[in-house]
């Protein structure tokens, strides 16, 4: 978790190095994969029509070579073959354009009409009423979602900024100790607003003003309307109906057993967020986390959602869940089109480098003019299977260690460094933190294609300023929307 050094006037965090340990000496599994095909390929070619015929081939074994040696967006070539291929098959089986039919949509009640792997979500109501989950009967997880809101971080005093993320840091760690949690994932969205809730808003509380006054006023509420982009953050918890089957058979079983061992768990989260200065406003209900679903893939529709939903707010912005997916989706290598939108979706590559401050972030989440979510997925594990990583990791990081100063290789810097984080690591779960994997997400939405250009470039500036490394996740957009811009804490 993040821990403020010592003598400065604000916290500061620090990521570790991001490995490229493979498989076997440094190579993934499908380098290994490729390599061992050129090895039998190889051996064919000798029995065949030995060394000259092994000549022959000479182009193909290069060309075999730089497959698995040469790297594109950070990653081997042969690495990109299982993306590609998963492309290809679902363009040949028509699965990049998506439509929906109002004569053809599910009337089942609590059905999600959502495309891709996220069909399967159901949408369902706690018997108490007061909040609605997700259930997915493969994965078996029950996600619930809340609606959050903080003061301004970097207004704060640095002793304020302290607790707060150590508080955060602590609610993590409750969380994970459970062990009956798949995932926590943050999701901090801005979203276009017609004006039509500050309107209402202000005609609901209209005071006499004086006459000169009054005219200004409306002037300003109805010029500041449309320029708005409301800021949201959702906070989805996805429980592990497996791993909490004990307390769900205690609770009286089956999905009422989970939402009352889901309505223990949000009580926790609530007492442990207030202490990271996050405020609850409210777990959603079943129309409400089809409303958020809805205006991801339709940002446009959001003005008719507040319109009739009973309250001028936004964040009760209403929808049945048989509406909560898109009318048309479109997949494309690079972006995704939906009904009123064109998205991109980035994977956090690398976080900075260097101390930093807590709010280093500040700079991708106010970038001007440019609509975008941001998506955190933390994956808690036990302690127990923390530690065994751990000694895995360090044995590795040994033998290639050992390997290398045997072939009479340097010592590079990046693999002390690696060694200093596993070690890091093990002192930080010694000391009884919680061990949680993170994955940052990052979508970019736009109106038209040449928009989406324009606002892509400004989230890489503005993320290159904050010292983190985006990949656009080429060949896999539809499943990266899905996993950023959705609040389901499913992974990627």
């Amino acid at each position: 978790m993040p821990q403020p050094a010592e003598g400065s006037p604000a916290p500061t965090v620090r990521f570790p190095h991001r490995s490229r340990r493979g498989v076997l000496v440094g190579l993934s599994a499908m380098q290994l994969a490729a390599a061992g095909v050129g090895v039998v390929a190889l051996l064919a070619a000798l029995t065949a029509g030995g060394i000259p015929r092994a000549l022959q081939l000479a182009p193909a074994w290069g060309g075999l070579a730089a497959v698995i040696w040469v790297r594109r967006a950070g990653r081997p070539v042969v690495d990109w073959a299982p993306l590609i291929l998963a492309y290809l098959w679902r363009r040949m089986t028509g699965q990049l354009r998506w439509l929906a039919h109002p004569a053809t949509r599910p009337q089942q009640e609590g059905a999600l009409h959502l495309p891709g792997a996220a069909g399967s979500l159901r949408v369902i109501t706690a018997p108490s009423r007061h909040f609605g989950a997700l259930y997915d009967p493969h994965a078996r997880t029950l996600t619930v979602v809340v609606r959050a809101a903080a003061r301004a971080f970097a207004l704060l005093d640095p002793s304020v900024q302290t607790d707060q993320v150590d508080g955060w840091g602590r609610a993590l760690a409750t969380l994970a100790r459970t062990g009956h949690l798949r995932a926590v994932q943050v999701v901090e969205r801005t979203v276009p607003d017609a004006g039509d809730a500050l309107i209402r808003h202000a005609d609901r509380q209209a005071r006499p003003i004086a006459p000169p006054a009054e005219p200004i006023y409306r002037d300003l509420i109805q010029a500041a309307g449309p320029a708005a982009a409301p800021h949201e953050t959702y906070v989805a918890l996805a429980i592990d109906l497996r791993a909490a089957r004990r307390v769900i058979n205690r609770a009286g079983g089956g999905l009422s057993g989970a939402c009352a061992v889901a309505g223990q768990l949000l009580a926790s989260f609530g007492q442990s967020a207030r202490q990271a200065g996050l405020l609850s406003l409210g777990w959603l209900t079943a129309e409400e986390i089809a409303a958020v679903m809805r205006t991801a893939y339709d940002p446009a529709v959001l003005p008719a959602l507040q319109r009739w939903s009973p309250s001028s707010t936004s964040s009760t912005a209403r929808a049945a869940p048989a509406a909560a997916g898109p009318l048309v989706q479109m997949e494309t290598p690079d972006h995704l089109v939906t009904d009123t939108a064109c998205h991109t979706t980035y994977w956090v590559h690398d976080w900075p480098r260097t101390e930093s401050h807590a709010g280093f972030l500040h700079q991708v989440l106010f970038a001007p003019g440019v609509r975008r979510t941001v998506s955190l997925t933390y994956r808690p594990s036990s302690i127990d299977a923390a530690l065994r990583d751990v000694q895995r990791r360090k044995a590795s990081v040994v033998a290639d260690a050992a390997e290398r100063a045997r072939r009479g290789r340097v010592e590079a810097e990046a693999h002390g460094i690696e060694y200093a984080d596993v070690q890091d690591r093990e002192r930080q779960l010694i000391a009884g933190h919680a061990d949680v994997r993170f994955t940052g997400l990052v979508t970019v939405s736009a109106d038209t294609r040449q928009a989406l250009a324009e606002a892509c470039a400004a989230i890489e500036t503005a993320a290159g300023h904050a010292g983190i490394d985006l990949r656009r996740l080429t060949w896999q957009q539809a499943s990266a929307f899905t996993a950023a811009a959705l609040p389901l804490a499913r992974p990627l």
